[in-house]
């Protein structure tokens, strides 16, 4: 049966893609070596925090099927690739799932096919890696199937910005291959933007989000000597915005998580290290203040508790929100989870609340959430905000607290703590 699309991977990127192309009338298969995914896909389950178990029945009656057989792979117009690349011990991206699905397509490549990379790796995977392994049947690139990379930008939990309304780069082989890729997108999504190449479209992911790394890192160092120095930061960024112009704010928090900024800033510096051979020290200088927030954070708490002439050890802290971030339940590289633990290693009770989270490993050990949060409030030495849920009443959490240690500046007052 001929497809318009099929999308490997149909985890948080590849799932929006594969129902806003739906929505828009194409033909869309979802590919994934999940059979557990598969499966719960077509029975009308939805796994990811964007779309609902609605949304996938939507999808299911305007023909979207999903399967673990690539062979589906030779009937369709398009084939986007949308598989995770974590990195390596070593700071590299693994390509693993992304090489993988590649000979997926090269074993049912046809003439005249697209094919586009959407996995974040560093610049030259699309030509240098990916395209090899799908010449090696004697089709070309350029010539005889289209190649591209589009960066994937989807936000879980974005109200605002979807896959429709956020414009899509993209970066082919060649100049057809890009015409290709914007034609293609161009049929679900609203703006289309041509990079000179697939070189360009790669970087340009990592600099978007190297570019959010830093500044973190910048205000997270701040919120350091800014407390020491007793300066109020979140009152300077709130002037500091007050500026129209040379100014974004960006805001500390007890460290960063997802998918996203503590992972792909790390393939462009293991990139320049690899093949120019000396360091990128903007990078490596963010990781290290940003993934020492969690420490920093424990430290704080062990401060806040004593002024109150309590030990960290044997004192009860409640964690509220344990998500990287607000109104989402994805607890990936979340900070929550190095501050638990390192508050746990020091003797701390640690108790957790989170409406989107029941369960959560720390490791070895699991901690069940807390079933009655007013009174895990109102017991816990110290409740420590990490995550500000929308579902939250801070004016409420705040009465509720002997003590509370905000390290998102969302709450203020005679009790409150802030990072």
């Amino acid at each position: 049966m001929a497809r318009d699309l099929v999308v490997i991977g149909l985890g948080y990127v590849g799932l929006p893609l594969a129902q806003e192309a739906n929505r828009a009338g194409l033909a869309v298969t979802g590919l994934d070596v999940s059979t557990s995914v598969v499966d719960g896909l077509n029975a009308g389950r939805s796994h990811v925090d964007d779309l609902s178990d609605a949304d996938i029945a939507d999808m299911l009656g305007r023909g979207f099927v999903a399967t673990t057989d690539a062979a589906v792979i030779a009937n369709a117009r398009a084939v986007i690739i949308c598989v995770p690349t974590p990195l390596t011990p070593e700071g590299g991206p693994d390509l693993g799932a992304v090489m993988g699905a590649t000979r997926a397509i090269a074993a049912h490549l046809q003439p005249g096919q697209l094919v586009v990379l959407e996995s974040t790796t560093y610049p030259g995977t699309t030509d240098d890696e990916v395209r090899p392994v799908l010449e090696e049947g004697g089709l070309v690139a350029g010539r005889d199937f289209h190649l591209a990379f589009s960066p994937e930008r989807i936000d879980p939990g974005n109200e605002h910005f979807g896959m429709r309304n956020t414009p899509k780069v993209v970066g082919g082989h060649t100049e057809a291959c890009t015409d290709a890729a914007a034609e293609f997108y161009g049929a679900f999504v609203d703006t289309v933007v041509r990079a000179r190449g697939t070189r360009e479209a790669e970087m340009a992911k990592l600099l978007e989000n190297t570019y959010r790394h830093i500044n973190i890192a910048l205000v997270n160092e701040m919120a350091r000597f800014c407390h020491e120095l007793d300066i109020d930061l979140w009152d300077v960024i709130a002037a500091a915005k007050s500026k129209p112009f040379g100014f974004q704010a960006f805001y500390p928090g007890p460290g960063v998580g997802g998918h996203c900024i503590p992972i792909d800033p790390n393939y462009l510096s293991y990139q320049v290290q690899a093949k120019l051979g000396y360091p990128f020290r903007f990078v490596e200088l963010a990781q290290e203040i940003n993934a020492g927030m969690p420490s920093y954070v424990v430290r704080r708490i062990q401060d806040a508790l004593n002024d109150e002439g309590k030990p960290l050890r044997g004192s009860r802290v409640l964690l509220l929100g344990v998500t990287y971030k607000p109104d989402i339940a994805d607890q990936r590289e979340s900070p929550a989870k190095p501050i638990a633990v390192e508050l746990r290693d020091k003797g701390a009770d640690v108790e957790f609340h989170d409406p989107h989270v029941t369960n959560w490993r720390l490791g070895s050990h699991a901690l069940e959430r807390v079933d009655d949060l007013d009174a895990a409030l109102t017991r816990a030495d110290l409740v420590v905000l990490l995550q500000n849920h929308a579902a939250y009443d801070l004016e409420a959490v705040t009465a509720a607290a002997s003590r509370l240690f905000d390290t998102r500046g969302a709450t203020s007052g005679p009790k409150v703590v802030r990072l």
